[in-house]
């Protein structure tokens, strides 16, 4: 919840609404519930075998997990922008170091932000414990303060007419419609939430917390203070007893609760962005862009508190951005020391442990780099098409590992429903029929 906070709850979605009204307004529930299917899929994989769902899909064929490998490797070459939108923030707030320009503002923030989350995963103990709280606090902030707003007069008397825009399309805006703004309707459409390769970090999320079968397996821990823990899950399956049928239907219940509060928590979120921001930005005609991505918002709680209001939004922008580079830092790192670490064997004269700290070295490296590139919005917007190409294959793929591959070794308790897949289903004639509108719209 915390993660999907960074983009599409508070730029992409408000963007849009104070662009172009509540005219996209009925696509954001479907959005969000999209998602539901593929969280609880990738989950239902770790949580019976303890393995990643990247061991997964070279299990359903190596040619697939590869591809997925190269287009996740591509895809989070830029998220490096989400610690420099946290860093206009930052700089508007602070408008240090003097004698910079805003850019200059922004990545100083930015690269100092990032130092001190390295800093903080190199001297935890299990690092996602560290992740977890950051998260949490993030979270519940975020959540408190825009609630706080949304009570204001100004804001509650444009939400009959927002709540009536969820139904169905209110009809064409008063603004005209640019092409140029198709990548952003694709971004905030398919990251109402966890989007795109980020959906993947739940699976390993789940295996650090020691949920299900993942109980057998090693966390990451601090390289200075953290204490050495075991690293593969050592082969334990599911047999069929009744102890066993009775542990599945707790951790199935957990799976479905745990991706609702997720689905459901940024769908709030989602809400009141936008409804601050047909209220207070649309008629203004303020639009987060460029080194204001994360500004412009303030005038969230600015409505409440005047001016400590926007300096609180500022600080609570700055920090949900920034927190979204920690948890994809250290998300990516996992991934790509579980593939090295599984796929090449000579690579495992290294433990897991250490093959994630240089792979959040280097990343740590490029993300720097890539963050000169251009302003955050549209590396933002890079990353989310190419990741978008891995949400379109993700249902077919996760439908073939667990029905097909995964459920004939399983007890008939623990298979899939018939109503899962169909729900799996939805959600890939979904993403197709997006992904092909998306190409007609830009062709």
């Amino acid at each position: 919840m915390a993660l999907a906070q960074g983009s599409g709850e508070l730029i992409w979605w408000p963007y849009l609404v104070a662009k172009y009204g509540l005219t996209f307004l009925w696509l954001l529930v479907p959005a969000c519930l999209l998602q539901y299917p593929l969280n609880v899929e990738i989950g239902r994989y770790t949580l019976l075998t303890g393995e990643s769902i990247f061991r997964g899909f070279y299990r359903v064929h190596p040619a697939l997990g590869t591809l997925l490998w190269l287009l996740m490797t591509i895809s989070f070459l830029w998220f490096g922008a989400f610690a420099s939108a946290g860093g206009t923030a930052m700089a508007a707030l602070t408008q240090f170091p003097g004698g910079f320009t805003v850019r200059g503002r922004t990545l100083f923030w930015a690269y100092a932000t990032i130092a001190v989350f390295v800093a903080a995963i190199a001297l935890s103990g299990v690092v996602y414990r560290l992740i977890e709280r950051c998260m949490k606090v993030v979270a519940l902030v975020t959540v408190v303060g825009l609630l706080w707003a949304c009570t204001q007069p100004e804001v509650t008397a444009a939400l009959p007419t927002f709540v009536s825009a969820l139904a169905g399309p209110p009809g064409p805006s008063e603004r005209g419609w640019d092409v140029h703004d198709s990548t952003k309707l694709l971004t905030a459409i398919t990251f109402a939430g966890l989007g795109g390769f980020w959906i993947l970090l739940y699976s390993y999320w789940l295996r650090d917390k020691g949920s299900g079968m993942a109980a057998y397996g090693g966390r990451i821990t601090g390289l200075i203070t953290g204490k050495s823990e075991p690293t593969d899950v050592t082969g334990h399956l599911v047999d069929d007893s009744a102890a066993s049928a009775d542990e599945w239907r707790r951790w199935r219940r957990y799976l479905s609760v745990d991706a609702l509060v997720g689905i459901l928590g940024n769908l709030a979120t989602t809400f009141m962005t936008c409804l601050l921001a047909y209220a207070l930005l649309y008629p203004r005609g303020l639009l987060p862009d460029e080194y204001e991505i994360a500004v412009v918002q303030s005038t969230f709680f600015e409505v409440s508190w005047g001016p400590i209001g926007r300096m609180l939004f500022l600080i609570v922008a700055a920090a949900f951005l920034t927190d979204t580079w920690l948890g994809t830092a250290d998300g990516v790192s996992r991934m790509q020391a579980d593939i090295i670490y599984s796929r090449f064997p000579r690579a495992r004269r290294w433990a897991l442990n250490q093959w994630y700290y240089l792979v959040l070295a280097v990343l740590t490296v490029i993300t720097c780099l890539t963050m000169l590139l251009d302003a955050p919005g549209p590396l933002i917007l890079l990353s989310a098409v190419i990741g978008f190409a891995g949400t379109v294959i993700f249902p077919p793929a996760l439908f073939v590992l667990n029905y097909r591959r995964l459920a004939p070794t399983l007890p008939a308790w623990a298979r899939p429903r018939w109503a899962e897949g169909l729900l799996l289903a939805i959600s890939f004639v979904a993403y197709a029929i997006l992904a092909v509108g998306y190409l007609w719209s830009i062709s």
